[in-house]
């Protein structure tokens, strides 16, 4: 039967959980579930969802962080699920789980879920992981994205029975020829081009790259380039002054956030992801999808996107020689990077395409209708496999 579904989501910017739970509700909209979302803070997605036909609601206390606008936050939501009535609520993202959960929870909802899409280092501060722990306690199921999201769940006190791995779906990107991609973007047909998506935070480990590349510098092909695709979010000028300190400047373009990402993955020849920590992360995914080798590090979910010598390369964090000789093997042997990408393109299409993504949720949320648990529809995997029903 089609459930009446209420996502919950910190916000609604351009963010890699915000583009899943717009694959997700938009696809279960289009099989005749009755979906609806409401966001603690609005944003640049909004507009694509409800284009979509999706219901979206916006929280009206502005970016509630203190306690009384936390509470107020919940008392508004408490209003919208009691005038919608839900059968299923799933929280996305922290803070929507920590107001969202008691909220539902008092307004009767009978089934509620929430998504873990990061490695826990939020809860470093006490409040955070009692909050959470407690509010665990009131879901009938935790969905984690990737291996190390699923044990951290285990640690925290979750019943095995009450937890699935569903990892995140990646879209077939729009086809965009490399020579087109490149003319686009101002880049030489035959320059070595590698690319990074991530916002320029500092667990997204550019630093690290951009020492590796200084160290692989003398045995890359002349007029290489890095094109480093996302928002600032403060450390933009130190980085900056980093490559032009190691003679990097002409070499690294620093992009900004970007709505051509297809095109600037069509134009690369190796893809990368430095982290120092984290979920499971979509633009290893895109990457993939794109039809590069990846160099990654083995952090959160990394290790499980990336096939280790098949698809692409596994560094540790924070290694920058590491990095470093993983850019050189594979700027010097381009037979390698087109068997690595046509591999990695196959992986990211056959086992985490969008149609696996939606239909394990599907199972879930109807196993839970029928009095079922997580683990009755989803199995958890071996090495190296991925989620299934």
């Amino acid at each position: 039967m089609a459930l009446d579904i209420l996502y919950v989501i910190s916000g609604l910017g351009v963010g890699g959980s915000e583009r899943q739970l717009a694959l997700l509700a938009t696809s279960l909209s289009r099989v005749g579930m009755r979906v609806a979302i409401y966001a603690m803070a609005d944003g640049p997605m909004r507009q694509q969802l409800e284009a979509s036909g999706i219901e979206v609601m916006i929280c009206p206390v502005a970016r509630p962080t203190g306690v009384w606008s936390s509470i107020r936050a919940a008392s508004a939501l408490y209003a919208a699920i009691r005038r919608l009535r839900p059968r299923l609520a799933h929280f996305f993202l922290p803070a929507a789980f920590l107001i969202g959960a008691p909220a539902a929870l008092l307004a009767g909802v009978p089934i509620r879920v929430m998504s873990r899409r990061s490695l826990n280092y939020y809860q470093r501060h006490a409040f955070y992981r009692i909050a959470e722990r407690l509010c665990l306690g009131t879901v009938h199921a935790a969905l984690g994205n990737s291996r190390s999201v699923v044990t951290q769940l285990l640690e925290e006190g979750m019943a095995a029975s009450r937890v699935a791995l569903i990892y995140n779906g990646v879209p077939e990107p729009a086809s965009v020829s490399r020579d087109d991609a490149r003319a686009r973007l101002s880049l030489a047909p035959d320059a070595l081009v590698m690319s990074l998506v991530a916002n320029l935070i500092p667990y997204k480990g550019h630093a690290d790259l951009i020492q590796a590349l200084a160290l692989a510098g003398p045995r890359l092909p002349p007029g290489w380039r890095l094109l480093a695709v996302g928002r600032d979010d403060g450390i933009g000028a130190d980085l900056k002054r980093q490559a032009n300190d190691l003679g990097l400047a002409d070499n690294i373009v620093f992009m900004g956030s970007r709505s051509d990402v297809e095109v600037i993955l069509a134009a690369s020849d190796i893809g990368m992801l430095c982290s120092h920590e984290e979920g499971f992360s979509n633009a290893v995914l895109e990457g993939m999808a794109a039809g590069l080798p990846m160099v990654v590090t083995r952090v959160g979910g990394n290790a499980e996107a990336v096939v280790d010598g098949s698809t692409g390369i596994v560094v540790p964090a924070r290694d920058s020689a590491g990095l470093s000789a993983a850019i050189v093997r594979l700027a010097a042997d381009r037979a390698l990077r087109a068997t690595f990408g046509a591999a990695a393109r196959k992986r990211a299409l056959e086992e985490f395409g969008v149609d696996r993504f939606v239909s394990l949720h599907r199972a879930v949320y109807m196993a839970l209708d029928e009095g079922r648990r997580p683990a009755d529809v989803v199995v958890y995997p071996g090495p190296n496999e991925p989620a299934h029903s």
